[in-house]
C-alpha cells in the first residue's frame, strides 16, 4: 500500500494537514475545501454579521441536505435499475420460452 500523502488546506482562514490514501482522495479533500470556503464566502456576503460559527454551521447543513437529497436521487435510481433489469429478465425468458 502507498504511503499517505499530507495534503495542506485552509478552510475559514485556518490551516489544516490532513492524509489522502491517493492522490485521487488528494484532489477530493482539495476540492471539498475549496467548495467549503466557496460557501463559506458566499453566507458571509448573504448573511453579513453572523460568526464564523453560524456561518460553518449553515455550510454543514447545506452540504447535509445536498448530501442526503441525492443519496435519496441515488436510491431511486438503483430501485429503477433494478425493475427494468427483472423486467429485462422477464421479456428474455419469454423469448427464450417462445423458441422452445
Amino acid at each position: 500500500m502507498a504511503d499517505n500523502i499530507v495534503v495542506n488546506i485552509v478552510i475559514a482562514g485556518r490551516k489544516y494537514g490532513l492524509k489522502a490514501s491517493s492522490p485521487e482522495k488528494e484532489e477530493i479533500i482539495r476540492k471539498a475545501a475549496d467548495v467549503v470556503n466557496k460557501k463559506i464566502n458566499y453566507y458571509q456576503s448573504a448573511i453579513a454579521g453572523r460568526s464564523l460559527e453560524e456561518i460553518l454551521s449553515f455550510v454543514a447543513l447545506n452540504e447535509c441536505i445536498t448530501n442526503l437529497s441525492e443519496a435519496r436521487k441515488a436510491e431511486a435510481v438503483s430501485k429503477e435499475i433494478e425493475s427494468l433489469e427483472a423486467q429485462l429478465g422477464d421479456y428474455i425468458d419469454k423469448i427464450d420460452k417462445s423458441r422452445q
